[in-house]
């Protein structure tokens, strides 16, 4: 057929693989250069020695293959789907699992995934969660982010009252992660979902984790002023690296929106602590 690329989907088994190996190894130029920025800026003593503990980690992380934090996270992947790619020879899914199996086996990362009730471990990190966008074009881009519980649990969702504006979004951020404290392993990046529905103003802010560290929105004002005011806010808290005071309890914060409904407000914050891991490919 005219215009259709053909993927093998033994290619994607091996991209994924490939990206979680890699995420649970070594953090991104972004996440180190904010770390360096933050250990030149924090005027805590106790602060300054946690950032250099978290640099040193990842130094010694990305010489020796070791994961640079115990929890290797639960496996999140993100696709891109080109509307003219044809995944041949095997099942999207089923190789991206296999992808996430393989990884997470050959790396002897920690096996995070249970059942909710029995708790009992899956024993291969699976299922992993996947994301899919279908997109113009003929590549499929794969973006792996391996996402760390602590910080994960400390995220929220709440529908706001449609009079609540700018100032009940900020002040929403704002509580959500002084109330997170410690727990998510700070300094942190931020990510906030505006709009949409219940789940979707959710995955908006975990999508909002993937932009490079400290990159303002770039398609409206209003989310550069919220990110810029939340940000101080944030460190305004005090809580510090790893929660031993100072001013950088975050890196950044990230915020992303889409329309709702007139009678609507759902906001939601999806916390990233400082290992912020997510890598990416495009087939």
């Amino acid at each position: 057929m005219s215009g259709i690329r053909d993927i093998p989907c033994s290619a994607v088994t091996d991209a994924v693989k490939g990206l979680f190996l890699e995420a649970n190894n070594a953090l991104g130029e972004d996440v180190l250069a904010a770390l360096k920025q933050a250990r030149k800026i924090e005027i805590s003593e106790l602060g300054r020695h946690a950032l250099d503990q978290i640099l040193e980690n990842a130094v010694i992380a990305g010489s020796t293959s070791l994961p640079l934090c115990q929890d290797t996270g639960f496996s999140v992947i993100f696709l891109e789907v080109g509307q003219n790619v044809h995944l041949i020879a095997g099942d999207l899914r089923e190789a991206i699992q296999d992808g996430v199996r393989q990884a997470y086996a050959e790396g002897y990362f920690r096996k995070s995934v249970c059942d909710p009730l029995t708790r009992a471990n899956t024993t291969d990190n699976l299922p992993a969660v996947i994301y899919t966008e279908i997109v113009p074009g003929d590549r499929l881009k794969i973006i792996a982010m391996p996402k760390g519980g602590g910080s994960e649990n400390m995220s929220g969702t709440a529908m706001l009252l449609p009079t609540a504006g700018y100032e009940g979004v900020k002040c929403y951020v704002a509580e959500q992660v002084q109330a997170a404290g410690s727990n998510a392993c700070p300094p942190m990046i931020v990510g906030v979902g505006i709009g949409g529905t219940i789940e979707q103003s959710a995955l908006l802010a975990k999508k909002a984790l993937l932009r490079p560290v400290g990159r303002s929105n770039e398609q409206d004002a209003r989310l550069r002023r919220l990110e810029r005011e939340s940000l101080y806010e944030i460190n305004k808290s005090g809580i510090g690296p790893q929660g031993y005071g100072g001013i950088v309890t975050a890196l950044a914060v990230h915020a992303e929106m889409m329309p709702c409904h007139i009678a609507s407000l759902p906001v939601s914050v999806n916390i990233q602590c400082h290992v912020a891991r997510n890598k990416e490919i495009i087939l």
